[in-house]
């Protein structure tokens, strides 16, 4: 046949990798727009105004997920604080000292609390720290920044976690230590009414740290810009098989670059010439 790679075989070949080709770069594109895009760890929502602060029991139910967009979303809550549950979570201030969470349970509810994030003491404090003012008894409603469970990266991990103190703010955590069903995320004290009781002069004092405000330059993400980087090789190959495969077919793949038809017209001819000189 004249044109070998117009047969019904090939034609399906043909198809086959364009789609191949198609969809492995148009995988590679997907996964590159992803690689763009930050990692679920990265909180991209923007602190919302606290007058417009919506009740907790109207976002979130005991017990349950958390979704992600409600990070950073301002709530308020009213219950009494336990006092004697009081936790320490390691954390970094925004000029990257190192010191501590307080963190109290705040009973909502029958057997319901959600920790309470109440401010930032310095590492050097942490001796002193009973000498903070206690939480106002009684009913109180705080209001601040919801805030999802944190991971072992947050912060900075201590070498150990002495009594009284947690190396991070997440139900999967405070389950163990207070005796309450837990909200999935925790509040960052904001305002709280009424206001806590005045400390001594001398007496450490907890920094409010508001969340920080969530990144806007691109971040990353090297696993999938990896994804992309392979989708794009393999719809290379692809191209690089399909036409190694038509290069055989038309025989320029051989010594010479003869294709089978005109290989075999020279030895019919070879042997002829050789038929004739021997006669």
């Amino acid at each position: 046949m004249r044109f070998p790679l117009l047969q019904p075989r090939w034609i399906g070949i043909h198809l086959a990798a364009v789609v191949v080709a198609v969809s492995c770069f148009g995988l590679g594109y997907w996964q590159y727009v992803r690689a763009q895009e930050p990692s679920r760890e990265v909180i991209t929502n923007p602190l919302q105004d606290l007058d417009e602060a919506a009740r907790l029991t109207a976002v979130l139910t005991p017990g349950e997920y958390m979704p992600d967009d409600d990070a950073n979303r301002a709530v308020t809550a009213t219950g009494t604080y336990d006092a004697d549950a009081r936790r320490l979570a390691p954390a970094l201030s925004p000029d990257g000292d190192e010191g501590y969470y307080v963190v109290f349970p705040l009973v909502t509810g029958d057997g319901v609390a959600v920790a309470v994030n109440r401010g930032w003491i310095r590492a050097e404090d942490i001796d002193r720290v009973d000498e903070l003012p206690a939480p106002p008894e009684g009913k109180v409603t705080v209001t601040g920044w919801l805030r999802p469970p944190q991971t072992a990266e947050d912060g900075y991990v201590p070498l150990t976690v002495p009594k009284g103190q947690i190396d991070r703010i997440s139900p999967a955590v405070l389950v163990n230590e207070w005796p309450y069903r837990l909200y999935e995320g925790y509040l960052t004290m904001a305002e709280q009414d009424p206001a806590d009781p005045p400390a001594a002069a001398s007496a450490p004092h907890t920094e409010v740290i508001p969340p920080p405000s969530p990144p806007t330059e691109i971040i990353w993400n090297w696993r999938s810009l990896s994804y992309a980087a392979q989708w794009v090789i393999f719809g290379i190959a692809a191209i690089v098989f399909w036409i190694s495969l038509m290069r055989r077919e038309n025989g320029s793949g051989r010594p010479g670059g003869e294709a089978p038809e005109d290989r075999v017209g020279d030895e019919e001819s070879d042997a002829q010439r050789s038929a004739a000189a021997a006669s």
